[in-house]
Order: C-alpha cells, then structure tokens, then sequence
C-alpha cells in the first residue's frame, strides 16, 4: 500500500517584487491557512515519509509553515525540492511520483505543487473511495487543499490514474465550515 497527499500551495501575493511568477510569497492567509494543514497532518496519521515540494517560493513556504507546526509530533521526512514541480503537467508530476523510490523507498509521499496540473492530477488518480470529497475535489483544489490517496500497489512505479483510492479531501474553507 502507498499513500499519496496532494497538496496545494497556500494563499499567495497577486505580484512578487521581483515581478516573476516563480517568487510570489504567501499572504497573511497563506500562513495562517499553511499552519493550519500542518497541524491537521500532525493529527492524522500516517505521516509523510518523504515531501516533494515545487522550488517556487510559495510552495517552499508553504512546507516551511506547514513542517514548523507539526515537526515536534512527527517523524522528520526526507525533503526534496524539485524545480519540475513548478507548471508541471498531469504526466510531469505522476513522472515525479513513480521515480520517489530513492533513497529511502517511501511509503507515503506528500507532494507540494500548483495549479492546473495538481487539481488535474489528483481528478484523474481518482478510481473510487470517498464520493463527497470526489464531488468537492471536483470543482476545485483550492490553495491549502490537500487530496489524500491510497494505492493497492508494492512500488511507486505502479500509481496509476484511475488506480487511486480518494481517501480525503481537505481544505482550510472546509475545515473552518466543519
């Protein structure tokens, strides 16, 4: 078995100073709504083994804000920064989730990445599990939401779309309203 979470960077700044797309920081939202996540992973396990995260700043913030709310409750993951997260495409990203065996071989991975392509992805693991978060998961993965994935597979290499078992989805809006 393999679980897989999806998460989407936090609220960000419409415009970095820099004026490239690549370094907008999060919003006072998106710390709040970062820490927010982090918390709720600390809560329920199992935890991740290893994080992919995007070189783009607000995805690096967001695991920063996210791992200092939950690091004195949780084994410390392997982190990995991986520029071919940022814009990447449905096919790039399942690219980056079938090669997530070295070093360590992890049994639960969590990636953090942008839209379009994270919201597309995480449609289109979808083969079952939990139907009102499919339905919600379906209009939108909203900034901070997180898409929680089960596979009946031994190896990375095996994911596959329509292979995912939804198990959750979450998000600081759905959180606030629970």
């Amino acid at each position: 078995m393999r679980r897989l979470m999806l998460l989407r960077h936090a609220k960000t700044e419409t415009d970095a100073p820099s004026g490239r797309d690549q370094d907008r920081r999060l919003d006072d939202r998106g710390h709040r709504d970062a820490a927010q996540m982090g918390d709720w992973i600390a809560c329920h396990p199992p935890f991740p083994d290893t994080v992919l995260v995007s070189h783009a700043v607000r995805a690096r913030q967001t695991w920063d804000i996210a791992w200092e709310a939950m690091k004195d409750r949780v084994p410390a993951p392997q982190v990995e920064i991986l520029p071919e997260l940022y814009g990447a495409d449905p096919a790039q990203i399942l690219d980056s989730i079938r090669i997530a065996t070295a070093p360590a071989d992890p049994k639960r991975l969590l990636l953090i990445g942008h839209n379009p392509g994270m919201h597309e992805i995480a449609l289109m693991l979808i083969g079952g599990g939990d139907p009102d978060g499919a339905e919600a998961l379906a209009n939108n993965l909203p900034t901070a939401g997180l898409a929680i994935f089960d596979f009946d597979v031994k190896d990375w290499e095996d994911v596959a779309y329509r292979r995912g078992k939804l198990v959750l989805f979450v998000s600081p809006k759905l959180l606030r309203s629970a």
